[in-house]
């Protein structure tokens, strides 16, 4: 059936789960006592007339890394026929996670990472040694939801050798230095809205069952040194004018903050777990 759109304001969702996924639900809310019409709907839709959206954010579009080039090219098609949020240049370079090494070349504190280009020989074993990194976490550059990753000691076993070298033949991969503190004291995600940091919570490790064993996320008061961090790393991205993004990030073994991620795509801003007035920052920001 055609999805008829008439100057609403489209809130990007994936086939699996085509509603409006409930953390969403405090924008949706705030656009309307602002007397904004929104919808949810898949960014697959064959049905959909993105032109006649008033403006298309991109919120759980969760399985973009398994049709990566079809959602830049989706992506691309409604940025040339409405607004997108973010923008496609924002959405391009954020989608691969080798964003993080630029970072890095940018002066931002990142986790150790190497990345491996598809088709590289690269030995995982080796990569470990060259670096002594007693244990690190190995995922594809272009993922979510900690889709194949996985955690490798010093000595990977030959099924992850073989496994990671399956995986590099057929897409960039990332090897990266394991931080403990996600084990202990947690990744920290900072949400900004409108360049500016409004919220934070404590996600759960992916070791530890990640989001199906508990809360995704945990409210959690800022330290003073995240924030510094999360103003360092969006300006280090020039993602200050942007109405919404996330930094993850956790504690090295010196008690320094660390990026983990920067998601400037489609991240959960845990706004059910944020103040009223994120949502409505939010929602000004999407609208101005």
């Amino acid at each position: 059936m055609p999805v008829i759109l008439d100057g609403e304001v489209v809130l990007a969702t994936y086939d699996d789960h085509p509603d409006l996924w409930e953390d969403d639900q405090p924008l949706a809310r705030a656009l309307e006592a602002r007397g904004v019409r929104w919808r949810a709907v898949p960014w697959r839709s064959d049905h959909a007339d993105w032109s006649r959206a008033r403006a298309v954010v991109l919120r759980s579009t969760w399985d973009y890394f398994r049709h990566h080039a079809q959602y830049l090219d989706w992506a691309d098609r409604v940025a040339k026929v409405t607004r997108l949020w973010n923008p496609i240049e924002v959405v391009r370079w954020n989608t691969h996670k080798g964003y993080m090494l630029e970072l890095a070349e940018r002066g931002i504190p990142v986790t150790p990472t190497v990345l491996v280009p598809q088709g590289a020989a690269a030995d995982l074993a080796l990569i470990l040694k060259e670096r002594a990194w007693p244990r690190a976490v190995a995922k594809p550059a272009v993922s979510a939801d900690s889709w194949e990753t996985f955690g490798v000691d010093r000595e990977p076993t030959e099924e992850q050798r073989l496994h990671f070298a399956r995986l590099v033949a057929e897409r960039d991969m990332l090897v990266q230095c394991f931080v403990a503190s996600v084990e202990t004291s947690g990744e920290r995600c900072l949400v900004a809205i409108d360049g500016e940091v409004s919220h934070a919570v404590r996600k759960r490790s992916l070791f530890q069952g990640g989001r199906w064993t508990g809360p995704e996320g945990v409210p959690v008061p800022i330290e003073r040194d995240e924030l510094e961090l999360a103003r360092r790393v969006l300006d280090a991205a020039g993602a200050r004018s942007l109405p919404y993004g996330r930094i993850d990030m956790a504690r090295d073994d010196s008690g320094h903050p660390l990026l983990m991620e920067l998601e400037l795509s489609e991240p959960t801003l845990f706004l059910l777990d944020a103040p009223p007035a994120a949502s409505e920052r939010l929602a000004d920001a999407l609208l101005r």
